[in-house]
């Protein structure tokens, strides 16, 4: 199934009161629950047999990550051919999904990628802290996408949602979504700066019902990022509004994961709570940088028995 660009599912008219009153009918999470729900799933294994398949996807579900202020044209397009073909020596390897970078380095990513599947995406709404008024956010998610992103990655005023300012969250995420047009949205929530679980939940509803395409936890840029429990909280939540409207929304979770015995660990969690609709990179991805090395070697060793030295792979 392919994903396809959507509006807010709300009405035009909304308010504050009426987004607080929406909120309210988001269900508590059990904390305890979700957490014995991840120890469970978390211990099962897959056979080797079918450990290559897995690791095939959790590659083309990468979403392959450089976001450091020293980055460089140069940097973005030798990142780019690794994007296009991780393994330049077997090229069983698939590409990975897409290659995010900031605004000024969309250009050359674009340029680099040309030809090839690998999608790319910008962050936006002044990434990381979110911190600017709406009309500069929107505008530059304007710039990106004339630039030629295919995707956006926003991040939310958290501060703003703290402080129960729903109505201008949800007016941005919805401007934002305008202001992407054919691209695809993907709302980042900062899970690490809400507190708790509830507000996760509350948070993905409410980027959801403003037209996200994906919801994803985390910039990396402060800890925790990624994790299995908030993870499997904004799964719920999209299951939940799955159920409720229909719409099938996407899932990132991006941060902290190094690993491919990490990275397996979130599809079995995502195939537990979603199924196997949502096992493609169309519905999930991986925001990552240092993964995709590790799945490399995971590789390597399944094909050769022994584990190649990290020197062998080009660094992320």
């Amino acid at each position: 199934m392919t994903l396809t660009s959507r509006t807010s599912v709300l009405p035009d008219r909304v308010t504050t009161p009426t987004l607080r009153t929406f909120l309210r009918g988001v269900p508590s999470v059990d904390q305890v629950g979700v957490e014995e729900r991840i120890a469970a799933l978390t211990t099962r294994s897959i056979k080797r047999e079918s450990k290559r398949a897995a690791l095939d996807l959790i590659v083309r579900m990468i979403d392959l990550t450089t976001l450091e202020g020293q980055d460089t044209p140069g940097k973005v397009i030798q990142l780019a051919s690794k994007a296009v073909r991780p393994d330049p020596t077997d090229p069983s390897i698939p590409s990975v999904a897409a290659l995010v970078v900031y605004p000024s380095m969309v250009p050359y990513a674009v340029q680099a990628t040309e030809g090839s599947s690998v999608k790319v995406a910008s962050v936006t709404t002044y990434f990381p802290s979110g911190q600017a008024p709406t009309d500069l956010k929107v505008r530059e998610t304007s710039q990106v996408v004339a630039a030629g992103a295919d995707e956006v990655d926003m991040v939310i005023d958290r501060g703003a949602f703290l402080s129960g300012e729903y109505f201008k969250v949800f007016d941005e995420i919805r401007r934002v979504k305008e202001a992407c047009g054919d691209a695809h949205l993907k709302v980042i929530l900062e899970t690490g700066e809400l507190g708790t679980l509830d507000n996760v939940r509350r948070a993905s509803t409410l980027a959801m019902a403003a037209g996200a395409d994906f919801i994803k936890t985390s910039t990396g840029k402060i800890q925790p990022a990624a994790t299995l429990p908030v993870t499997l909280v904004m799964l719920e939540a999209i299951r939940d509004f799955h159920d409720a409207t229909g719409t099938m929304v996407g899932m990132k979770p991006a941060g902290g994961i190094r690993t491919s015995k990490d990275a397996i660990k979130y599809l079995i969690v995502l195939n537990e709570t979603l199924g196997e609709d949502w096992m493609t990179p169309d519905w999930f991805r991986i925001g990552a940088s240092s993964l995709l090395n590790d799945v490399l070697m995971q590789v390597r060793w399944l094909e050769t028995g022994r584990y190649w030295s990290p020197d062998y792979f080009t660094k992320d």
